[in-house]
């Protein structure tokens, strides 16, 4: 049996050691990355949460919430953390997401924090890559926390079955502010800290302003209390029946299809552009007298 087919087998069998190992070989691009993801199942329909929203609103006190829950329940769930620092800093596993280490041993959670390694968007480069490798293992649930900066509500949208977008009860303002952007990605809305002033307000504005789905599915607005786990029964319900609407949802299955190859052919194609090169190529293009950025940029596409 091969190293691969060995990997593979053990990742089927739930064993978390070989998982870690594969992790860590996909996002390093170490030798025999690309033998597993070509062998790799990605058939398995482990449901992919994405749960986004600027910092300061929960997020992490939530995804501690919902595995309480879930944990409760008897399912199997994979945690993804995105630390936009480095791995070796470990200033966000000591923040919020210590509330989590009450899990670190339970046999039937895995958790892993990784770098966005200055990825645009504020997701890890290789996420989509990482999120097939745990589809391999028998998990009910993968999570996966944003940092909540850039374009990382955009990037989840295109990568979970269903995108929770967490925010708090600040002002009407904000919620305005929300609806050109997070507006189109919301599967579902959580309103943390709901037992703060103005969060009654805040909810009713947020359900006018919200909006259904392509397939009909009405966008829930969820008042949370997320250190008391107040809400959060209701959001679970919420998540399984919004994977229960796109299960058969061609359009939303082809939809994640499209972005998740589009970022892959991206990422492939720029492998082999090196910045270094490509400034000292520019030295002496710039020199000449009818240098054109664009005619320059033109022959990568060659």
């Amino acid at each position: 049996m091969s190293s691969t087919a060995k990997m593979l087998e053990e990742l089927r069998s739930g064993d978390y050691r070989t998982l870690a190992k594969c992790i860590t070989l996909v996002e390093n691009e170490l030798t025999g990355s690309e033998e597993l993801l070509l062998s790799i199942d990605t058939e398995r329909q482990a449901q992919i949460i994405g749960i986004t929203g600027p910092p300061g609103a929960g997020k992490s006190t939530l995804v501690n919430a919902l595995l309480k829950k879930m944990v409760a329940e008897e399912k199997k769930i994979a945690v993804l953390s995105v630390d936009p620092s480095s791995p070796f800093n470990f200033g966000a596993l000591l923040g919020d997401r210590i509330r989590m280490s009450e899990f670190y041993l339970n046999p039937n959670v895995y958790i892993r924090s990784l770098a966005s390694r200055g990825s645009l968007g504020g997701l890890s480069s290789k996420i989509i890559e990482i999120s097939d490798v745990l589809r391999s293992v028998p998990f009910d649930y993968i999570v996966i926390e944003t940092v909540g900066v850039g374009q990382s509500e955009v990037e989840i949208a295109g990568l979970a079955d269903t995108t929770i977008v967490v925010t708090v009860p600040e002002g009407g303002d904000e919620v305005q502010a929300m609806k050109a952007g997070v507006m189109e990605i919301a599967d579902i809305f959580v309103v943390n800290k709901g037992d703060r002033e103005q969060a009654d307000e805040f909810v009713k504005n947020l359900k006018y302003l919200a909006h259904s789905k392509a397939n009909d599915w009405e966008i829930p607005v969820i008042k949370c209390i997320a250190t008391a786990g107040i809400g959060i029964d209701e959001l679970m319900e919420k998540i399984i029946a919004h994977h229960h609407s796109i299960k058969h949802a061609d359009e939303k299955q082809l939809h994640l299809l499209t972005e998740k190859a589009y970022q892959l052919i991206q990422q492939k194609r720029m492998k082999n552009i090196s910045k270094p090169e490509l400034q000292r190529k520019l030295v002496g293009e710039k020199k000449k007298t009818d240098f054109n950025l664009y005619r320059f940029v033109s022959h990568y596409d060659e």
